[in-house]
């Protein structure tokens, strides 16, 4: 099965970017995902849904760890052809 996740996390400061978000960008460069896609308001990354759910939980604990008070998350299954 694969998956994308969706995720913002907050608060957010459009001067610099804060560890938390750092931390984010981080966790996700560095899981083995595919389609990864960060930026400034919202990330997305693919892959199968063990290296999925092993980066959402160490994304979640990082940031939480690292100054996040909100992390907005979506999963989405995706179909054959979805990408």
């Amino acid at each position: 099965m694969r998956l994308r996740v969706e995720f913002t996390t907050e608060p957010f400061d459009l001067d610099e970017a804060p560890a938390h978000a750092l931390v984010a960008r981080e966790v996700i460069e560095a899981a083995e995902l595919d389609a990864v896609d960060v930026g400034p308001f919202g990330n997305t990354a693919e892959g199968g849904a063990d290296e999925v759910l092993t980066a959402v939980d160490a994304l979640l604990r990082r940031t939480l760890a690292a100054g996040a008070t909100r992390i907005s998350l979506q999963v989405n299954v995706l179909g054959e052809g979805d990408a």
